[in-house]
């Protein structure tokens, strides 16, 4: 646990964070690692590479949001990623975590009460139906979501709850490119237009991420998003 912590506080400081936060996300940590010996929750169970590559990658997007954000929505959050530690190193802000699977925001809903967190809420809904829904249609700052499928998916799902002059922000691998590209076409369709990336690296695991701006400049049309089969159809074009 001292080796995670530290590990922790110091990539936290140089992202510009109060070191003091690692508490809490070591403890976020904890509870993720004992949860996943009794469901499937992360691959990484090293609690080092937990901090690395789930904790600190997490605090890079908290650092990296555009001024003025209030409310972000994280679309596919699983195991809290990155949600739960934005809310954490942000409690300025208003995370919307949703998920299609009860039992992981149940173990979420568990870390909010342990961590004590006041700025979380939990939405168990799919991606495609969850920009349906009137009360969550257009309405977040910032959209993102981490490790859940190709860009043509993941704008599909995302766009449609990003309010005209917000920011898609999905978070990805150096290697995307070629995502972005394919993507294009539909991001115009949905209201969205590329506006660059960030490239971070990670302490200690060697390890370089990205995570692209996707600005929203129009309203998505209303036949977005699509059932999910059409959806999926669109990945593989």
């Amino acid at each position: 646990m001292k080796e995670q912590l530290g590990f922790l506080a110091g990539g936290l400081a140089d992202l510009g964070f109060d070191p003091v936060k690692a508490d809490p996300l070591t403890k976020y940590g904890e509870l993720l690692l004992e949860k996943n010996q009794v469901m499937n929750l992360t691959a990484i169970t090293d609690p080092v590479q937990v901090a690395a590559l789930h904790m600190l990658d997490c605090a890079a997007l908290a650092a990296h949001l555009p001024d003025g954000v209030k409310t972000v929505a994280d679309v596919g959050t699983g195991a809290g990623f990155p949600g739960l530690v934005t809310a954490v190193l942000r409690p300025d802000l208003s995370l919307f975590l949703l998920d299609p699977l009860e039992k992981r925001l149940n173990f979420i809903q568990e870390v909010i009460d342990v961590l004590g967190l006041t700025n979380v809420s939990l939405f168990h809904v799919r991606g495609e139906d969850a920009g349906r829904e009137e009360g969550l249609r257009e309405r977040f700052d910032v959209t993102t979501a981490r490790a859940v499928a190709e860009l043509t998916v993941l704008a599909e799902l995302c766009l449609p709850l990003t309010r005209v002059g917000g920011w898609f922000l999905p978070m990805k691998s150096t290697e995307s490119g070629g995502e972005l590209d394919a993507a294009k076409p539909l991001l115009g369709q949905l209201g969205g237009v590329p506006a660059g990336h960030w490239d971070y690296s990670l302490p200690g695991v060697d390890v370089t991420h990205r995570i692209w701006r996707i600005e929203k400049r129009a309203p998505t049309p209303h036949a977005f998003p699509r059932k999910w089969a059409k959806i999926k159809k669109t990945q593989h074009k």
